[in-house]
């Protein structure tokens, strides 16, 4: 166990080490929420352009509720049980930290609440773009977004989580929780999701 925690350590500190002034700038900005609102417009209207606003609308509400969920479990629950100090309030590593505008973060740092949630709409929203559900109009000019889309997704992900490491406010170890948080929560709200739609194309049936 110490050595997995010196492992852990020992990366982080050398991803957080390996630092310039163009990437302490650049890190900052992807590390923040507001930075990718205009990719959450882009992929909302994306839903609204496959599928129609009714079917839409279900996914954007799933989309919503994956994260309120993921955040809950990694911030409200996870982060208070293990109680796992951040790198930047880590008495041990006082001074060995290359820390980026003062920014410290809160007292607890696993699991990643940027890696959960990020991981979480990645791949709701990649399981929920691939579902056979398309408008007929929409159908051959999106064979090419099946590609795009989840690559897109997913580089996001990448990015936002070596940020969280390279300004040292998470180990790697709190980013693989946050991960494996975020991609159950997917997977449980597209299961209600797939659950709820099979449920009401029965009873229109019926």
């Amino acid at each position: 166990m110490h050595r997995l925690i010196d492992i852990d350590t020992e990366i982080l500190l050398w991803i957080n080490h390996h630092h310039a002034a163009w990437a302490d700038n650049l890190m900052w900005v992807i590390s923040g929420r507001l930075t990718w609102l205009p990719l959450y417009a882009l992929l909302i209207g994306l839903l609204f352009w496959r599928f129609g606003w009714r079917r839409a609308l279900v996914y954007v509400a799933a989309i919503v509720a994956v994260v309120g969920v993921s955040d809950w479990v990694s911030s409200g629950i996870i982060k208070h049980l293990v109680c796992r100090l951040r790198p930047t309030h880590e008495p041990l590593l006082c001074g060995q930290l290359h820390i980026v505008r003062g920014y410290v973060g809160g007292l607890y740092g696993f699991v990643s609440s940027h890696a959960a949630n990020t991981m979480s709409v990645a791949l709701l929203y990649t399981l929920l773009w691939t579902r056979q559900v398309v408008l007929p109009y929409r159908q051959s000019a999106t064979c090419y977004l099946n590609v795009i889309v989840p690559i897109v997704l997913f580089l996001w992900v990448a990015l936002n989580c070596y940020s969280r490491m390279y300004l040292g406010v998470h180990y790697p170890g709190d980013i693989l929780g946050g991960l494996i948080v975020g991609a159950v929560t997917a997977l449980l709200i597209y299961a209600l999701v797939s659950f709820a739609l099979r449920k009401k194309t029965t009873t229109l049936a019926d």
